[in-house]
């Protein structure tokens, strides 16, 4: 029972202790200017810190929804720009664009959720599917630039085969300077040659047109699948033999595909009418 009292003797001793100690700052606070002022000032940046940090770790949870934000807006910027651009004529060129044309793109955006780069035929998945709207055929654009086209959806999913596929063709057009001013155009095909997945080969340029190393390859205007003047790359090496018809062009691809988080998918709504007109077409002339 001794060493009972002794404890709660020695605890009531260190509390009033406490207590006296805690008085005597506040006294000393109060009655003393500077101590008032320093302590004032030290509390405001302790508690100006504490609510930094809370509002730190606020909008970095946060991020995950602006950053979805921003890409759903960005779906909307790419549609306006692709009206735009399709409605703008050609230095020389006369022709007025009918406004369902230059309107025929959608966006939607979607998350990647498993890909393939070191395969000769490699493939996407997406989050959306046929309950998003989403059907085969249609294109996939990322912001750096062409991605791939739907191949299989189920209602929540999509398969995409990117251009890393060796079965995979892009309707292409090199962008110079001179080739703008002379009114002309280098036209031709990307395609992947299975090896690097940071180069694509561009086909079918003609060897006197006017291009060189650092030219830009986008998307051509004979394309139903992808805006025309959505980027592709840039121009790595071009090469001729005397006897050659064609440049050997090899492209280095704008959109990294080991990075890639999200993309959009491009609907054109006019695909299908014109998918029907030129297989009705194609019926007659057999």
């Amino acid at each position: 029972m001794s060493q009972l009292f002794r404890l709660i003797f020695r605890i009531r001793n260190f509390l009033l202790f406490a207590i006296l100690e805690l008085v005597s700052f506040w006294l000393l606070v109060k009655n003393n200017h500077y101590w008032d002022v320093s302590f004032f000032n030290t509390s405001n940046y302790y508690a100006a810190k504490t609510l930094e940090s809370s509002n730190y770790v606020k909008n970095y949870m946060n991020l995950g929804n602006v950053n979805d934000q921003l890409i759903a807006e960005n779906a909307q910027l790419k549609k306006a720009v692709s009206a735009m651009q399709s409605f703008k004529p050609r230095e020389g060129d006369y022709y007025k664009v009918d406004s369902a044309f230059a309107r025929r793109f959608e966006f939607k955006v979607a998350k990647v959720v498993n890909n393939t780069v070191g395969l000769s035929k490699n493939y996407l998945t997406i989050d959306k599917g046929t309950l998003d709207g989403i059907e085969p055929g249609m294109g996939v654009i990322c912001p750096q630039g062409v991605v791939g086209t739907v191949m299989q959806c189920s209602e929540h999913f999509s398969r995409v085969y990117s251009i890393l596929h060796s079965e995979s063709k892009v309707s292409s057009e090199i962008k110079n300077l001179t080739l703008r001013t002379k009114n002309d155009k280098a036209l031709g095909i990307a395609e992947w040659g299975g090896l690097n997945p940071k180069i694509i080969n561009l086909n079918t340029i003609d060897r006197f047109k006017p291009i060189k190393q650092g030219d830009s390859v986008v998307t051509s205007e004979q394309n139903v699948i992808y805006p025309s003047g959505t980027m592709i790359g840039k121009i790595r090496k071009l090469s001729a033999k005397q006897d050659q018809a064609f440049f050997d062009i090899e492209v280095e691809l704008a959109t990294d595909f080991r990075n890639l988080s999200y993309v959009y998918i491009v609907n054109n709504k006019l695909k299908k009418e014109q998918d029907l007109l030129e297989q009705s077409t194609t019926e007659e002339k057999k």
